[in-house]
């Protein structure tokens, strides 16, 4: 039954992924948040879509957290879950990608919609100076700014190397940073077909004030924070 209800899913995913694909290249010329808000109509359907089909719901801790105005998330990054999932659960969002992400057709047109933080992580400090310049931009556009500081998807029970591109950003702009635990690769696995049913926690940590904390005193109480609360809220 996870089979054909992976199956369906996937099938589904793929066509909804290409109608809105074909749809970013004619709205491109719209506001940013006018933008947003038709292309996360394509989030939603995916996410509704992972509930009544593969059993994928979720649940936040922590909500209460949430400011009221753009901060910095800085989030665990386990599955393609959570890029869906938090244009549900926070305000418009700018994501730091790398920019070859843009290239891919139809996924890559509807993520350049979403005004990304594009760089080229092969770039050294530059990159740094990338994120710098084009974060401050979004946060004063009123963009939330989503930041994976492991860069890539990491298997559940692992860690990565936290890089300093988001509290590079928050040391630079003083925007608030929002740490985030989740657990969305025990049910939709970074490379997996299969999706799992069950409900996936996303914890929402106090935010940090960046004022006279360097970025990597920003950085190393976000990977503080994030690792002791996995280890809370994973499977043993």
């Amino acid at each position: 039954m996870i089979v054909l209800r992976s199956l369906l899913f996937a099938l589904l995913l793929a066509v909804v992924t290409t109608v809105f694909g074909c749809i970013a290249l004619f709205i491109i010329f719209l506001n940013p948040f006018t933008r947003y808000r038709i292309i996360t109509i394509w989030s939603r359907l995916i996410m509704a879509s992972a509930r009544a089909i593969c059993g994928i719901s979720y649940r936040v801790l922590g909500a209460e957290n949430i400011p009221d105005k753009p901060c910095i998330v800085m989030s665990k990054h386990q599955s393609a879950w959570e890029t869906l999932a938090f244009q549900v659960i926070f305000p418009p969002q700018a994501y730091v990608v790398k920019k070859e992400l843009l290239r891919i057709p139809f996924f890559g047109w509807g993520l350049a919609v979403f005004s990304p933080i594009a760089i080229d992580r092969s770039a050294g400090t530059r990159a740094l100076k990338q994120i710098e310049e084009q974060g401050i931009e979004r946060l004063k556009q009123g963009f939330w700014i989503i930041v994976f500081p492991e860069g890539t998807r990491i298997k559940p029970g692992t860690k990565g190397a936290y890089h300093p591109g988001g509290a590079w950003l928050a040391a630079r702009s003083g925007a608030t940073v929002l740490p985030v635990a989740l657990n969305s690769g025990e049910f939709w696995g970074r490379k997996a077909f299969l999706k799992r049913p069950g409900t996936i926690t996303v914890s929402i940590g106090k935010p940090i004030d960046p004022a006279g904390m360097k970025a990597d005193e920003i950085n190393a109480r976000v990977e503080t924070w994030i690792e002791q609360e996995m280890a809370r809220i994973s499977k043993p």
